[in-house]
């Protein structure tokens, strides 16, 4: 179970990091657009993410 976890962990990093190889400028350009969001709008698409998220590894797995 840890093992796959940190397998986890990883595939992020590296999700993560493609994304800023891949694109800086849109991501500094969406990091601007994000600061001018309310925390709570954030916070609800944080929620989003976290829901979807486990939905879909419960359906996956």
């Amino acid at each position: 179970m840890p093992r796959d976890f940190y397998a986890a962990l990883c595939l992020v990093l590296v999700i993560e990091g493609l994304v800023l190889f891949a694109a800086p400028q849109g991501w500094q350009a969406m990091m601007r657009e994000a600061l001018k969001l309310d925390p709570r709008i954030l916070r609800l698409f944080g929620a989003l993410a976290i829901g979807i998220g486990l939905i879909t590894l419960h359906w996956v797995h």
